[in-house]
């Protein structure tokens, strides 16, 4: 799922790649790898209601005005940790987008790209629509308030709160009615799983999987994230 930014740059007038750039637009105007398109919609994907990811058939259009057809491979990266690029991965996953070579996630994201010097520019590319078919039903990726629930005391599951250490002591209440951590979540905050911290690059498969496994965080475990 990661694209290095030396496989990107060699992929770069690739046809068959999509490169989108996924922090809000205003950014992307800023500055943006070459070729990229700028998402022209809330960075989380969210619907009318600005809750929940949004459903299949605006999901489809949305991609389809990206120029994102069901046979591309879509590169996402952000200049914000990685957050926003993953949250488009995950959708592309949830609704079934499986191109010939799998999308990916540009591993250091925009700061990467940008301190090694490689190609960036401030033209924004034309787009013309492509077609992109979304399959609700591709993948199990999404767990209802139901499924959290029932996890909570289910030794088989893990809740793994990936927020920060202030909201999940309660003490940042964000916009939220009620504020602190599910009863039984373990806590460790996404940014954790980068190095240098915040920079998008993940850390080496071994650290992670060392930091997951004193969370509790295995294999054999169904994990549910928030």
């Amino acid at each position: 799922m990661l694209a290095s930014t030396e496989w990107l740059a060699e992929r770069l007038d690739d046809p068959s790649l999509r490169i989108v750039d996924c922090d809000e637009l205003a950014g992307y105007q800023r500055l943006h790898i070459r070729g990229a398109v700028g998402l022209r919609t809330h960075h989380y994907l969210k619907d009318s209601g600005g809750v929940h990811l949004m459903g299949p058939e605006q999901f489809e259009a949305v991609m389809s005005s990206h120029g994102i057809g069901s046979e591309h491979t879509v590169v996402a990266y952000d200049n914000s940790g990685g957050v926003y690029a993953a949250r488009l991965w995950w959708a592309l996953e949830r609704y079934g987008h499986n191109p010939p070579v799998a999308d990916k996630l540009l591993n250091g994201g925009f700061r990467s790209w940008y301190q090694e010097g490689r190609p960036v520019t401030q033209e924004q590319s034309h787009t013309e629509p492509a077609e992109f078919r979304a399959v609700p039903a591709a993948g199990d990726n999404l767990c209802t308030i139901d499924d959290v629930r029932a996890a909570i005391e289910d030794p088989n599951t893990v809740i793994w709160d990936v927020r920060s250490t202030a909201e999940n002591a309660g003490s940042d209440e964000r916009p939220n009615r009620r504020h602190g951590h599910i009863p039984g979540a373990v806590h460790m905050e996404w940014l954790d799983m980068t190095a240098p911290r915040g920079s998008g690059l993940l850390l080496p498969p071994d650290e992670i999987r060392a930091k997951l496994e004193a969370l509790g965080v295995t294999p054999e475990k169904a994990v549910l994230t928030h």
